[in-house]
């Protein structure tokens, strides 16, 4: 008789909690016990016996994998890895995976950065605020519009979801360069606009605007520091639909009110929810949203799906995709 497997499932209540993750559960092989919970820390039981434990954005600290013995699988419910100790899970020979080439995610993020790149490009925000307002402020706005065509967009991690920025780039008109550990093959360049590939310091003197979709590790936490902001001109925005950590806000937030930095767009902040103290909340120029950028109906599903096939494959003998460790 095979022993059964323990998953624990940590769905949280933005991915449709409980209900959700007890559907989830259905797509999982027979023979396996999935407990579903909204936060790791709610049934500490059953972190003990999981020999797999899928989570969405919901932290997998040492002390967790320290509590779980069984353990061999944290499959993460996103691109991102960063709520997951990975040194800890490395010693303990636990994987960590991701649905990086899922691209489960990429859609909706790359429209987000769409939305926030138009945004500040039209001045959605304060032209929508001053007619509200009862302010026709058509005089004052129409000279600091400007297009997206004809504009250099700079890519900082051309992943799945860095693909799917650079395609819609295309469609704008906009040439596409970007920065990354290594260039992607030239007939994947070509089919993304002819896309160049640029040392990062390089990008940022000559792209108008910069949006960012790497991964927050130790090596590119505040990637965007105080002098490599200074290299941007004083018309370049930035766009952050990636972590919030990828940038120094503080630094980011002098460039605004210097005038240095034309605008920003950011739906990821350090922390999350940001501090009321945050200074970017009343910087200028700036268009904010709460980390929506993967929570659409449709990317919500897709990432759920994408995990559990994941954790299924390993739980059935398959190596599992998206390792990080």
């Amino acid at each position: 008789m095979t022993p059964t497997k323990n998953v624990l499932a940590v769905v949280p209540p933005h991915m449709g909690g409980r209900t959700a993750g007890a559907g989830l559960a259905t797509l999982l092989p027979d023979g396996v016990d999935v407990t579903v919970v909204e936060t790791v820390d709610e049934d500490l039981t059953a972190l003990r016996a999981a020999h797999v434990v899928i989570t969405a954005l919901s932290p997998v600290t040492s002390e967790h994998l320290a509590a779980a013995p069984e353990l061999k699988l944290v499959q993460c419910a996103s691109h991102g890895f960063d709520y997951v100790d990975l040194d800890a899970a490395r010693a303990r020979g636990v994987l960590v995976c991701t649905i990086g080439s899922s691209g489960a995610e990429a859609q909706n993020v790359a429209e987000q950065t769409f939305a926030l790149m138009l945004a500040l490009a039209k001045r959605v925000v304060p032209a929508h605020t001053a007619l509200a307002a009862g302010d026709w402020a058509l005089p004052r706005l129409q000279g600091s519009l400007t297009e997206l065509s004809g504009k250099t967009l700079g890519i900082v991690g051309l992943g799945s979801i860095g693909q799917q920025v650079a395609r819609r780039a295309a469609a704008f008109d906009m040439a596409v360069v970007y920065a990354g550990r290594r260039a992607v093959p030239e007939e994947t360049a070509a089919r993304l606009g002819g896309a160049r590939h640029l040392p990062l310091d390089e990008l940022l003197r000559r792209s108008d605007y910069v949006t960012l979709h790497a991964p927050l590790t130790d090596e590119t936490r505040h990637l965007l520091d105080a002098d490599r902001l200074a290299l941007l001109r004083p018309t370049a925005f930035v766009i952050n639909t990636a972590r919030g950590a990828l940038i120094d806000q503080d630094a980011l937030a002098d460039a605004l009110d210097a005038g240095t930095l034309a605008g920003a767009g950011l739906d990821v902040f350090d922390p999350e929810p940001p501090t009321p103290a945050l200074r970017l909340l009343k910087a200028p120029n700036v268009v904010l949203s709460p980390h929506v950028g993967g929570v659409t109906r449709e990317t919500v599903i897709r990432i759920a799906l994408a995990a559990v096939q994941n954790a299924a494959d390993f739980l059935t003998g398959k190596p599992p995709g998206d390792v990080v460790n």
